[in-house]
């Protein structure tokens, strides 16, 4: 298929109007590079909550927020809204190509008060849309997010908290040659 078909395509499909031959790649601590042989496919900025839950350690004596899952929406460079974040982690596009993903790495962001930066693998998904390939997702830029460091205790144990966060997401596919 020819690169204008494909355009049309994915606009048919109400995917991002932002296209791999559009994007750059990010700069991004090394150990979050993804393989050689895959290459940027699409990208987005994800806005909504990190969802955590108050749990006891094994022995009930210390108590921690634990994440449950992400609720975020997914929006292109114009802000055009082109799929959804949430427990997995999954990602669905608009589309309802859907892909689910492992963390392979984790570095810290420079934002001492943002959620990790990460790299992840694909390790479901499905066959066809815009999310049909992928096979490796970044999340950086990280803005907000961290669990609170405190006000887990017994009295709030299984209590939910809802912290915003903000995010990029890019995501990676295997070149064919």
């Amino acid at each position: 298929m020819k690169p204008s078909a494909i355009r049309l395509a994915l606009l048919l499909l109400g995917a991002s109007t932002v296209f791999a031959e559009d994007l750059k790649k990010p700069d991004v601590p090394s150990e979050l590079l993804p393989n050689e042989n895959e290459q940027l496919v699409l990208m987005a900025h994800g806005k909504g909550d990190q969802i955590y839950v108050c749990k006891a350690n094994v022995n009930g004596a210390q108590f921690g927020y634990t994440l449950l899952a992400p609720d975020a929406v997914l929006t292109d460079d114009a802000g055009k809204e082109v799929g959804h974040h949430f427990i997995g982690p999954t990602w669905q596009w608009n589309d309802e190509s859907k892909i689910t993903g492992k963390i392979v790495m984790s570095a810290r962001s420079p934002d001492p008060q943002a959620i990790s930066w990460l790299l992840l693998s694909t390790v479901d998904h499905t066959a066809a849309g815009a999310l049909g390939r992928v096979t490796s997702i970044q999340r950086i830029n990280t803005k907000g997010g961290r669990a609170p460091s405190s006000g887990c205790d017994a009295e709030h144990l299984n209590k939910e908290i809802k912290i915003p966060y903000s995010a990029d997401y890019y995501f990676y596919a295997r070149q064919y040659k």
